[in-house]
């Protein structure tokens, strides 16, 4: 094999250009940049692998394999040789192809001749489209020049894909096919609207360039640009020692002699300045994929996101691309912090993000505002254009993009019955949620926001059974004045206009880190360093928000809860906190409350089995269900393989409730459960039915609950619990749906 020089290089990336800028088939396009490239690289074999799905590649053209097998021949992510290289997003070259492990033979493409092999991916910023393989008879490995030009090559292959070059009849249609993605709900809810990129993907236009001298003069003017503005960011006074400690590590590769080096070498092998750094940035989002140590991870996502910024100077294409919002935005995004996603504010219909969790900033606020969100939906950033239609399932986590119309006309109609569910459910606003057999439940909402609060009055709520009180500490870029809370929570009783309260005091670490407070890198947050925890580690923050409080109340009722409280001594502890600022403001004269009631999350099964004295002393208690649920089953709510395992209708559960109830019942201890289960009506059927008469839950979901609690009998599905479980059962689930069935709604 000849060495390649970086002339014959640019050589083959101009002829591919002007392929490119010829009228012709995708199919066509495809053949012809097969026979060129054997013919430049010197080679019997050039193959495109393209990928048909997520797991699936397709031989779409090759020169020198039989060309019957074009279109014919597939294997899965991960098979043979081909498919490692799609799995790996590395190249694979070896002198004896059939030697190697994992190596499958395809009769039906005539390779048996060829000996040596070198594939290298074809991908775009993160986003994998197929694979680019050489194969020759003669038994040879092939030189890192010639990688090196066959990688170029690749990259200029993907960003023609981009460009829609190879069109539908080659099998690859970017950005144009019906796409169905799997996540996880970060919030219920439906929605049908038009995708609303927060970042809009920097679209190259000029893969290759010819005077490469030209480009890296601009490259080089761009990083100069790059490094002054992230030099301006670490002047800036404002600055905490972690967060300059993050923009050093910027600066840190914003200096890299080695990556201005590669990108420069890519040019000089006939890649434009943008091409160059997307192409490195490939690299880097690969590297991330493969890497587990957190600290290097972190470090390649602080590479990743360089790359854009100078993507965006050298293109000019800020975030702000000077098109319009459409009147039906679904923002998707990489992730969102909980202060852009209030910027956008209730305009959203929906939010899809690639990333993120169920107890994110980010998923609270959306469930504030009532915005169906999916999680978790991996690649769609890649795969969507702004003004894409797009249909949010937040109920079960699936996005549909750019969706074919039968299934956009039954989704339509699953919204349409779910709009006409909440006009019959708006009838029930004013009347009590009564059992047919006369028991009183009372339904309280969440909120976290002043936003939250008009929806008190349309949905039926009694009160308030948690207010967050961390959101306004994470949307800041540093801590709040003990003034401005108070005037919040002062604003928050005033629209509650005399309904119930309660105030749970800051609830973060866990997923729920401060972006002015050091990060703790602990192996289980979500068991560790977290809400009263650092309460009472931090006494002084915890003081000063219990002093706003109070300030608030201004002669009202006040109520304060503590979350995830595990033992009686953190419960004293915390109260003993209060009730010492209670004394304080009465000495300097402030007002303080009419009365104060003082309660706790049970969220960890210790708690339930506290003293009595525990029982006794507090005011009331709450059941945060969604975290006592993965601490009941060791299942982690973040974790998708199990989190759905797991039932709160499971009889184990259930009577778990039970005792829980049972040890609050001998001392009136007022009891309620909070999270999504009691916001879902056969759930809530079955926790009033064991004994909890306070359930508080988001705002849309108390007409559903109220419905189905006025049309049961609450004895009757207590026998139907009990049957079941001397029955052996593992869920009460099917009993009830039984039972359920009967009743008219």
């Amino acid at each position: 094999m000849p060495e390649r020089s970086e002339s014959d290089s640019r050589k083959l990336l101009r002829r591919l250009r002007d392929v490119l800028s010829t009228p012709a088939k995708g199919q066509d396009r495809l053949d012809r940049i097969t026979h060129i490239i054997a013919d430049s690289m010197g080679t019997e074999v050039c193959s495109i692998y393209l990928f048909r799905d997520a797991e699936t590649l397709e031989l779409c053209a090759t020169e020198g394999l039989k060309k019957e097998a074009v279109h014919k021949t597939r294997m899965k992510l991960g098979e043979g040789l081909v498919g490692r290289v799609a799995r790996l997003g590395q190249p694979v070259n070896t002198a004896n192809a059939p030697a190697e492990k994992g190596f499958r033979f395809m009769p039906e493409t005539g390779e048996e001749i060829y000996s040596s092999f070198l594939g290298v991916p074809i991908q775009r910023v993160g986003e994998k489209l197929g694979v680019l393989v050489l194969q020759s008879k003669a038994a040879r490995t092939y030189g890192d020049d010639d990688i090196d030009a066959i990688e170029v090559v690749a990259m200029v292959l993907a960003e023609m894909a981009e460009l829609g070059a190879f069109g539908n009849d080659a099998g690859l249609a970017l950005h144009r096919q019906p796409m169905l993605f799997r996540g996880t709900s970060g919030q219920e809810g439906a929605a049908e609207g038009r995708v609303w990129l927060h970042e809009p993907r920097v679209v190259v236009t000029n893969p290759v360039a010819d005077d490469p001298l030209t480009e890296i003069d601009r490259i080089r003017d761009a990083v100069g640009v790059l490094r002054v503005s992230v030099d301006d960011l670490l002047a800036a006074e404002s600055l905490d020692k972690d967060q300059k400690a993050v923009l050093e590590a910027y600066r840190m590769f914003a200096h890299s002699r080695g990556w201005l080096r590669r990108m420069e070498e890519d040019i000089q092998r006939g890649l434009s300045a943008e091409a160059a750094v997307e192409k490195e940035q490939s690299t880097a989002r690969n590297r991330l994929e493969q890497v587990e140590d957190a600290y290097l991870r972190e470090r390649l996502q602080d590479l990743d996101d360089l790359s854009n910024r100078l993507l965006r100077i050298l293109t000019g294409q800020g975030r702000d691309t000077g098109a319009d919002m459409p009147d039906n935005p679904v923002l998707v995004a990489r992730n969102l912090g909980p202060a852009e996603l209030l910027e956008y504010g209730r305009k959203l219909k929906g939010v899809v993000l690639e990333e993120g969790s169920v107890g994110s900033h980010a998923a609270v606020v959306a469930r504030a505002l009532s915005i169906p969100m999916v999680i978790h939906a991996k690649g769609i950033t890649g795969e969507a254009l702004n003004g894409n239609a797009i249909l949010v399932d937040g109920d079960q986590g699936i996005v549909h993009l750019r969706a074919e119309e039968t299934i956009a006309r039954s989704f339509r109609d699953k919204i349409a019955m779910q709009a006409e569910a909440q006009k019959r459910y708006a009838s029930l606003r004013d009347l009590p949620a009564v059992t047919t057999d006369g028991v009183k439940v009372e339904l309280l909402m969440n909120a976290g926001l002043m936003a939250d609060l008009p929806s008190m009055v349309g949905s039926g709520a009694e009160g308030v059974g948690l207010f967050r009180t961390e959101l306004q500490f994470l949307i800041r870029n540093k801590m709040p004045q003990r003034a401005e809370l108070a005037s919040l929570y002062g604003r928050v009783l005033d629209a509650a206009k005399g309904r119930p309260v309660a105030f749970r005091t800051l609830d973060i670490g866990s997923d729920k880190v401060l972006p002015y407070m050091k990060p703790n890198d602990e192996p289980n947050p979500a068991m560790g360093w977290r809400a009263i925890r650092v309460g009472l580690d931090k006494p002084g923050v915890l003081r000063m928000q219990v002093q706003a409080l109070i300030r608030a109340a201004n002669g009202r009722p006040l109520h304060i809860m503590f979350p995830f409280v595990s033992e009686f001594g953190e419960f004293k502890a915390a109260r003993s906190h209060v009730l010492r600022e209670i004394h304080r403001e009465r000495s300097l004269g402030h007002t303080t409350p009419s009365y104060i009631k003082i309660g706790a999350m049970l969220e960890t099964p210790s708690l339930a089995y506290a003293p009595d004295d525990f029982f006794r002393l507090v005011d009331f208690i709450s059941i945060g269900g969604n975290d006592l649920k993965q601490f009941f089953f060791a299942a982690d709510r973040e974790n998708e393989r199990v989190r759905k395992r797991y039932d709160v209708l499971n009889v184990s559960f259930l009577s778990f409730l039970e005792h829980i109830v049972a040890r609050c019942a001998p001392f009136g201890t007022k009891l309620s459960y909070c999270g999504e289960d009691a916001g879902r009506p056969v759930e809530a059927l079955a926790l009033a039915a064991i004994g909890l008469r306070v359930l508080s839950m988001r705002p849309a979901s108390i007409g559903p609950v109220k419905a189905l609690l006025r049309a049961a009998d609450l004895s009757h599905t207590r026998a139907v619990i009990d049957e079941a479980k001397r029955a052996g059962s593992e869920s009460v689930r099917g009993a009830l749906g039984d039972y359920l069935a009967g009743l008219e709604i």
